[in-house]
């Protein structure tokens, strides 16, 4: 890159924050840099565990100890096993001293931990933004439920969230996609917390997974390994947009 080339904003990550930023700040003309320690990564081949079956990997995918303990010894507390291990920065390092319990979990290629994010989006409500000022604690936020809503619609459009309408104030609707089915155990279960407590309801969770196709990003084929990246764009990432790739290395 010449020295000389100017732009007018830079974003120091590609996760889902950077990359959010990313996408909005060229939306909107504006030149920019999008600066990722990480490694490049090339969306779907590189995905190099994605459908890789439990026989393939050294330790049948199982967790491996004695590598974690010796290059993933904080992140570790989540559980990392060698179907995901490379996607994630090791702690030995960048090593660092906790004087209180700090978990940095850190991702290692654009994209970010944008390719092995939860998926779940859920609302906050008037019932979180006010517990502040209704429980005493700390200072009141300054905004409410309605002063973001239009936001979370806004987002949730772009991304694509599967999930199902509850009416529930605590728990507000989004703008969603058709929910994931229930398996049967969830449905039978279901109707039995519905007979015993009625005032109670289990629901699928609000997903960044797509039950319908948006652009060239297809709905979510239940392969399973989410974790492991996601080459059909089905659960939302900074590195697929509507019908394009968000940030492609060059």
């Amino acid at each position: 890159m010449p020295k000389s080339r100017e732009f007018d904003a830079i974003v120091v990550g590609s996760g889902i924050s950077g990359g959010w930023a990313a996408k909005e700040l060229t939306e909107k003309g504006l030149k920019t840099l999008v600066l990722e320690r990480g490694r490049s990564l090339v969306h779907g081949k590189d995905y190099i565990t994605e459908h890789r079956p439990p026989w393939a990997f050294a330790h049948l995918a199982a967790v491996n100890h004695d590598l974690l303990k010796k290059d993933y010894f904080i992140q570790n507390r989540f559980s990392l096993d060698e179907t995901v291990l490379h996607f994630f920065f090791k702690d030995s390092k960048s090593p660092y001293v906790e004087e209180k319990p700090f978990t940095w979990m850190r991702g290692d290629q654009v994209g970010g931990k944008s390719l092995t994010w939860g998926r779940y989006c859920f609302r906050l409500s008037d019932l979180d933004f006010e517990a502040n000022a209704r429980e005493g604690i700390a200072i009141d936020w300054p905004i409410r439920y309605g002063d973001i809503q239009p936001w979370y619609d806004y987002v949730e459009r772009f991304a694509g969230i599967s999930g199902e309408a509850l009416g529930l104030a605590h728990l507000p609707d989004g703008i969603f996609q058709k929910p994931i089915e229930l398996t049967a155990v969830e449905r039978a279960l279901r109707e039995r917390i519905r007979a015993r407590y009625p005032e109670r309801y289990l629901t699928i969770a609000r997903a960044a997974v797509l039950t319908e196709p948006i652009g060239d990003r297809l709905p979510c084929h239940y392969c399973g390994p989410c974790w492991r990246g996601c080459s059909t764009g089905s659960y939302f990432s900074s590195r697929r947009s509507k019908t394009r790739h968000v940030l492609q290395p060059r």
